[in-house]
């Protein structure tokens, strides 16, 4: 039996055995990063749910699936509300409105982005957002590279999360800045 013939086979298996699949995604020989990957309309590459408390999160685009080049989220259901200012030390952070409004601070600037609207949050420039309050919004919002944000994600978009100080941000390689311009 071929090694990928016989990965593909092990793999079928993995739930049955009680293991998830996706931990062995990244393994050589593995196909994640080869192949395209379907991912349809409100669903979450890995069949997960993530929520932040103001948006729930799908993750479509994984940063194993790309060398850690790129990772993709979806906002969805996004109210009034948002992240703290911060900036991130390393990585780009590109947002695309698909629905709804959402208000933007990146850097002095202060905009409302609307459908089909985008902006970009560059390394080391100050940013945040929050949706309009009564208009629920989806996003999609892509890092790259990647660095560790499904991490910060993963470790944040839970009941009853750390809380998110100074030295839990720099834990992520990014820096808090203070409240969000829009909390309140």
């Amino acid at each position: 039996m071929k090694r990928r013939s016989f990965l593909k086979s092990a793999a079928a298996l993995l739930p049955v055995a009680g293991f998830d699949p996706a931990a062995f995604a990244s393994l050589p020989g593995s196909d994640s990063s080869t192949h395209s990957q379907f991912i349809g309309a409100g669903q979450d590459r890995l069949g997960e749910t993530h929520s932040r408390g103001y948006s729930s999160i799908l993750f479509k685009v994984l940063p194993r699936e790309t060398s850690n080049g790129l990772f993709v989220i979806e906002h969805m259901n996004l109210v009034n509300g948002g992240p703290p200012l911060h900036k991130h030390l390393h990585q780009e952070e590109y947002f695309y409105l698909i629905s709804g409004e959402v208000r933007f601070a990146v850097g002095d600037r202060r905009l409302t982005l609307h459908p089909g609207d985008s902006i970009l949050g560059p390394r080391g420039i100050p940013h945040t957002f929050a949706a309009v309050e009564g208009k629920p919004s989806r996003m999609l919002i892509s890092f790259s590279p990647a660095g560790k944000m499904e991490e910060f994600l993963r470790d944040t978009a839970i009941p009853n999360p750390p809380v998110q100080d100074a030295a839990f941000f720099r834990r992520f390689e990014m820096e808090l800045l203070g409240p969000s311009p829009f909390a309140g």
